[in-house]
């Protein structure tokens, strides 16, 4: 199986949403299933079919959060030692060439991604573009409105 990267905060994400799924979430939706049930008749019953429902979702996302954290490679931004080369968990600071606007991203894993936050992921074309340079070169991303050409002005590992 391959290994999947993640950071030290995605991880720990991940596993605070199992630890939720397996105490709250899958004894609420048993304990549903048993109060739906004593209402009787359940070929009419609208409440166990929701419940049902709850349930394969949750022991679905248990069985995938349970997968992505056996296959992840974790990795702790702050002890990476690439030399300044951007590399995955690294925090990258862009100026576009055209507008001269600043961005900060840090480079995650699919799960952990969030733009609003500055987390982009790996796969990304920013973040394609991105890994292997080092501050001073000039990446170039192909965007939904053009070709667009970033200098990393910074490289650091957070």
């Amino acid at each position: 199986m391959a290994t999947i990267p993640i950071t030290k905060r995605g991880a720990e994400k991940l596993r605070a949403e199992l630890h939720q799924l397996k105490t709250v979430d899958r004894p609420w939706v048993i304990n549903a299933i048993s109060e739906a049930r004593a209402q009787g008749d359940l070929s009419e019953n609208a409440e166990y079919e929701v419940a049902k429902d709850r349930q394969g979702f949750i022991e679905g996302r248990i069985q995938e959060v349970e997968g992505k954290l056996s296959a992840a490679q974790i990795i702790d931004p702050t002890e990476l030692d690439a030399g300044g080369k951007v590399v995955f968990g690294s925090t990258v600071e862009l100026e576009e060439e055209e507008s001269g606007e600043g961005v900060k991203y840090q480079i995650v894993g699919e799960d952990e991604a969030d733009l609003k936050l500055g987390l982009i992921n790996i796969s990304s074309p920013i973040a394609r573009a991105l890994i292997g340079k080092e501050e001073g070169d000039v990446a170039e991303v192909q965007a939904p409105g053009g070709l667009k050409r970033y200098e990393i002005v910074a490289v650091r590992y957070l």
